[in-house]
Parts: C-alpha cells; sequence; structure tokens
C-alpha cells in the first residue's frame, strides 16, 4: 500500500473553497449546559456533534414525531406516488383526533399540500392522521412505514405508534435520531423543507401561528417543529443556516415555551461562535489518478462517492491534514465504485474523518499487446 499525503488547502482551492485566514487557534470553552432533559447540536454538512445531553435518551416526542410524518409523505411525493394537489377525503377518525388542530371537518376534500401546511405550520393532529389515512389506508400501517424509514437512518431510539405524537408508551424518540432525521429530510426534500420556514396558515377562516418562535427571532432560522405534551415537556427541533454553515438543534423536556427557544438559541449560538465546516473534497472529482496496470487505459482517477466536510474549532483549518492510502499496483479489470484505498483526515494528529477512495471510471483489461507489455514492466520492477 503507498501512503500518499495530500495538501488540504491545494485541494480546497481547488474545489473553489477559500481557504481560512492565518490566525492564533480560539479557545474553545466546553458546552453550554442547559436545563433541558436532553438536547443536541449537530451540524447538517459533517454529521458531527458539538454539543450533548442524554442523546440516546428515549422520551415523548409529541409533535416532533410530525417530522416523520412529513418524511413518509415527502417520500410518496417523491417517487410520485402522491402530488400536492391530490384530494384526500376527510374521515371522521381524522376529523376526532384530540389536541391541535387545523379544523377540518368530515368529508372534506382537502388537497396534500394543503394538510402538509396544516400539519406543519398549525401542527394539526386532524391534519396528521388524514395524510396518514390516505397514504396507508391506516394511522397503524403508517406507523409501520415510520418505524422502516427510522430503521433506514439509523434511528435506533426512535419508535412510533400514531402520526400525530400522541402519548403512548411505545412511542417514543432520542434528541439525536430527531436530529438524524431533520438532516435526512433537508437533505433529501429541499423543495418541501420550505414549508417550515412559513409563519402563519389559514384554513377554514381561522389563521394560526407557527408553532416555532425562532422564526421571528433569528432571520437564519428557517424551521423546523415545536412539541409539547405533559409527558414530553416543552420541545424544539431548529436548523439554522449562516454564511453556508447550517446546524441542527434539538431540545426536548424543556419547563417552558421560553425556555426551549432560549436554550436552541444558546446552543446555535455556540456552534456559530466557536466551529466551522469546511467543505474539503468533492464528490465524483479526482483526488488522484493513479497508475493502472493492464487496461485500455494508463490512469485511474480516484476520489470519494460524497462530499467529504469536516466541522472542526474556529481558525483550525490550517492544523488540518490529509492523507490517502491506496494499493502499490492496480491493475485492470477496475469497476466503477470499487474501493481501492483510503482518505484520513486529522486534526492536531488526531482523526477526524475517514473515507473509502473508490475507483470514478472503470477501466475494463487491455488487449492482448498491451497487457503482455505491462506484465513485463511489472517484471522488470
Amino acid at each position: 500500500m503507498t501512503l500518499l499525503r495530500l495538501t488540504v488547502l491545494l485541494l480546497t482551492l481547488l474545489l473553489g473553497t477559500q481557504a481560512a485566514a492565518q490566525s492564533q487557534p480560539m479557545p474553545i470553552p466546553a458546552p453550554p449546559v442547559l436545563g433541558a432533559e436532553s438536547y443536541v447540536l449537530m451540524d447538517f454538512h459533517s454529521g458531527e456533534i458539538l454539543a450533548e445531553k442524554n442523546v440516546d435518551l428515549r422520551r415523548d416526542p409529541a409533535s416532533l414525531t410530525k417530522v416523520m410524518t412529513a418524511f413518509v409523505v415527502f417520500s410518496e411525493l417523491k417517487s410520485g406516488n402522491l402530488t400536492l394537489d391530490e384530494e384526500i377525503l376527510v374521515s371522521e377518525r381524522a376529523w376526532r383526533a384530540p389536541g391541535s388542530r387545523m379544523f377540518i371537518e368530515v368529508g372534506d376534500r382537502i388537497s396534500v399540500e394543503n394538510l402538509l401546511r396544516g400539519m406543519i405550520i398549525q401542527s394539526g393532529n386532524d391534519a396528521s392522521v388524514a395524510l396518514a389515512e390516505h397514504v396507508a389506508g391506516s394511522e397503524e400501517t403508517f406507523a409501520a412505514l415510520m418505524n422502516q424509514y427510522a430503521a433506514e437512518l439509523g434511528m435506533d431510539n426512535t419508535h412510533y405508534t400514531n402520526a400525530a405524537g400522541l402519548p403512548d408508551p411505545e412511542h417514543y424518540a432520542s434528541v439525536e435520531d430527531t436530529a438524524r432525521l431533520v438532516r435526512a429530510l433537508i437533505a433529501r426534500f429541499p423543495e418541501y423543507y420550505s414549508y417550515y420556514s412559513e409563519r402563519a396558515f389559514t384554513w377554514n377562516d381561522i389563521e394560526q401561528f407557527n408553532r416555532n418562535r425562532m422564526l421571528w427571532q433569528d432571520d437564519s432560522v428557517d424551521g423546523v417543529k415545536t412539541g409539547y405534551t405533559q409527558a414530553a415537556g416543552y420541545c424544539l427541533a431548529t436548523s439554522a443556516s449562516r454564511d453556508g454553515m447550517r446546524l441542527i438543534s434539538v431540545v426536548m423536556g424543556a419547563g417552558t415555551p421560553e425556555a426551549r427557544v432560549q436554550q436552541s438559541k444558546a446552543l446555535l449560538n455556540y456552534g456559530y461562535r466557536f466551529f466551522e465546516t469546511h467543505r474539503l473534497y468533492a464528490a465524483d472529482e479526482a483526488i488522484d489518478t493513479p497508475r493502472i496496470w493492464k487496461g485500455n487505459v494508463d490512469a485511474l482517477p480516484v476520489g470519494v462517492t460524497e462530499d467529504v466536510y469536516v466541522t472542526i474549532p474556529t481558525r483550525a483549518y490550517e492544523r488540518l491534514d490529509a492523507s490517502m492510502t491506496i494499493a502499490d499496483r492496480l491493475e485492470a479489470p477496475v469497476d466503477l465504485g470499487e474501493p481501492l484505498g483510503e482518505l484520513q483526515v486529522s486534526l492536531d494528529g488526531e482523526p477526524v474523518t475517514r473515507r473509502d477512495i473508490v475507483a470514478l471510471e472503470s477501466v475494463p483489461e487491455g488487449g492482448l499487446v498491451s497487457r503482455t507489455v505491462d506484465s513485463l514492466l511489472l517484471w522488470m520492477n
């Protein structure tokens, strides 16, 4: 295996990212200690957790549940199984859903888009049930779909029994799982995420305002959802974007509506003050082009399949180091996407992230003459 030292600064410049200016490292204080039962602060691009308390604790998620309800509906929309203007017939069960309401009526025919707004902006339990019944035939079957997506996303401390977030001993989620869900929703469905920034929605001549007060108090915040039950306490999942850096905070079990807002602000301000996120390498762009033998070409571009982001302390960029380990001799045939080595990024000698280095092109075997010549050259070396 060959170890190649890579200059992070040079590669970043090649990818169009401006290098950080030279300066003294900034000391990083401990994260804020907050009164909520559990919370997490996560970088959207890198997935790095910057602050946490009881991240795996299974708690009543209340209306944070509706983030997954929306995730399932968005998935159906993206797959073409559903359209925004498709009308849904409101059942009596949906109409009777207790708690916060959109105020739909039995027998109404309401578009998917309006029900989504009623669920996301007004936190309507009735809208949640109507959507669930239409997508899966029953709310129980819809909950099974929710759990399938949760498993796909690695949400190991989450289980759903209903679409609205009504209390149930078997209905729970953790703050880390919820942040993971928000991250996936924003990444997969940017065309629908904008619903979460809408401040008000009117249905049945009743205007209701978005319960996420962060939308009024921080211009960088563009979502996502509040929640409350007596068992859950006051909950808030928030996402904000400042200068290209997106953070996600989730607070569960705050004591008051104001406390969940102030604690979310404290988490976001901590992250933006003391950390920065950089894209080091772009997906499907060549990091190196090593020699390949016995193929129909002499060089093989290699790289990563997903953008490589790192979240590091502010002003620590120039202390990053990258290395790539790859086989000494690459021989055809090689398939597109075939793992060939490993990229490791470290900060002050400590690993930050590792990624597989893969072939960015397939290389079939060359002709008899080229294979014979390469075999001879390899033997001579």
